[in-house]
């Protein structure tokens, strides 16, 4: 009897929530139907949950995934359905996410699920609108702009690569993607905090930011032992850290000791604005997201591609081991200079199939802030929006072949409206990612010392797969053997 008494105790709670959920359904459906617009065509789903599962189911990173491939297929590129609690328009339509994205604060804005947004923060960038996103914005363009790449993070880039490169030990299996992570995350806290690699505070605070990006990406389930939890957890000791340091550095100048002036993000930051210790922690944050989670990522997909395609690696070498000649007719015998730079032609091909192929942001969360009508649909105001940046990506109308890696591609459309209007990787328009072109510099550094000292190969396969950002399961775990090209 206990079951029954059960289902008749809870019967009148069932059936309100089945009212409302028939309510909420009725209501997205109503809604447009009244105003007499014209959606894509599509399934809305369940209310609240919607298609959300199928949506985030896993898959490889250089495809599109199951889910995307049949409604495509089903609906055309541009489709309606209901994610993340929204009725959404989905596109795989390479004209409607420009469009979306060059229309960024006008007729969309930022959408992310609430879940996400309250770890990122209120002033994060990537969930700002307005002056605010313009003024962080611009922080941020300023600290990875060509002068600092030129001036601060080639040096260190070049120094923290080496200083890694030279811990890999011959025969010892060991997952690139962590050690992808030191070396980014090094030269990311030495030029916003002045921290140092090794470091006991430096290493503390890199353990802290993997908890809390894995946090981003998981479940929000606010319980204890959840990654979401120690994500809200590592979020507030991060910016207790930031406090503290603020006030340490507003201590020492006023003590004489002035560590302002060396130059890092910090130091600016409190000559030249009024950010509080939060809104310089969500600056942190979104930072060592555009200049280190995307940036060693991309580092191991490169590895990934490069460890079936022996020609392209002979080809790095032969462009390499040119730029190493170069310096020592110029009597150089010093680091990476940024004419050393200048001329990695074939390692920018690399960089840009490698970002290509591998969708390190397969897609942006936006809203409709007013109606909007594209190609004969209309977009309601209020609707969530999200591009699939993955789709032209992969796309055989656009790149032949697309599930090849082939660098040599970019040699012959690099100045083509595909790699303009079809080539997204990190976004466009006001909110494309402003360490794009620290993450390409990164990578070509990090390809120089590579290719020059090791071979390398895959220990156990292992494989990227499409959660909200590409992930090997595995770490990639590889062996190396150090080679010897520059005497």
């Amino acid at each position: 009897m206990a079951p029954v008494v059960l289902l008749f105790l809870l019967f009148p709670t069932l059936l309100v929530l089945t009212a409302a959920f028939l309510g909420l359904k009725l209501g997205h459906d109503n809604g447009w139907k009244k105003k007499g617009l014209k959606v894509p065509p599509g399934e809305m789903g369940w209310p609240l949950l919607g298609e959300t599962i199928a949506f985030r189911r896993t898959h490889p990173c250089t495809s599109l995934g199951q889910y995307m491939e049949e409604h495509v297929q089903k609906y055309g590129k541009i489709y309606r359905s209901h994610i993340f609690g929204n009725p959404t328009i989905i596109s795989a339509d390479a004209e409607l996410n420009r469009f979306v994205l060059m229309n960024d604060n006008r007729l969309f804005e930022p959408s992310f699920p609430k879940s996400v947004a309250d770890i990122l923060g209120k002033t994060s960038m990537l969930v700002l609108t307005g002056e605010m996103h313009r003024y962080m914005k611009s922080l941020s363009v300023n600290f990875m702009g060509i002068a600092r790449l030129r001036n601060n993070f080639l040096g260190d880039s070049d120094k923290y690569t080496k200083l890694n490169l030279n811990t890999w030990k011959e025969g010892v299996v060991f997952p690139a993607k962590e050690e992808a992570c030191k070396i980014t995350f090094n030269l990311m806290v030495k030029n916003i905090l002045s921290m140092r690699p090794g470091e006991p505070e430096t290493e503390r605070l890199r353990f802290l930011y993997m908890a809390f990006m894995k946090g981003v990406i998981s479940l929000p389930l606010n319980f204890p032992g959840t990654a979401y939890r120690k994500a809200i957890q590592s979020r507030a000791t991060i910016l207790k850290t930031i406090e503290r340091l603020m006030k340490e550095r507003i201590e020492q100048k006023e003590a004489g000791t002035d560590k302002i002036g060396e130059g890092d993000l910090l130091g600016f930051v409190l000559e030249q604005s009024n950010l509080d210790a939060e809104q310089f922690g969500d600056l942190l944050l979104g930072l060592l997201f555009g200049g280190h989670e995307t940036s060693s990522t991309a580092i191991t997909m490169v590895l990934y591609f490069l460890h079936d395609s022996p020609k392209a690696v002979e080809h790095l070498r032969e462009e390499h081991l040119e730029i190493v000649r170069k310096k020592k007719a110029r009597g150089e015998t010093g680091p990476l200079t940024w004419e050393d730079y200048k001329q990695m032609d074939f390692s920018q091909c690399v960089v840009s199939e490698t970002l290509r192929l591998g969708n390190i942001i397969k897609f942006v969360h936006r809203k409709a802030v007013t109606d909007v009508q594209f190609k004969g649909y209309d977009i309601p105001s209020g609707w969530s929006v999200i591009p699939i940046f993955a789709a032209a990506h992969l796309d055989p109308n656009v790149y032949e072949n697309p599930q090849k890696f082939d660098p040599w591609r970019w040699q012959s459309i690099s100045s083509s409206t595909a790699r303009i209007d079809n080539y997204m990787p990190f976004g466009q328009g006001l909110r494309n990612c402003a360490g794009l072109e620290l993450a390409k510099m990164e990578i070509a550094v990090f390809l120089h010392h590579l290719v020059l000292n090791f071979d390398w190969e895959l220990a156990e396969p292992d494989h990227p797969f499409a959660y909200a950002f590409p992930e090997f399961e595995k770490g990639l775990p590889i062996k190396v053997r150090r080679i010897s090209l520059v005497n």
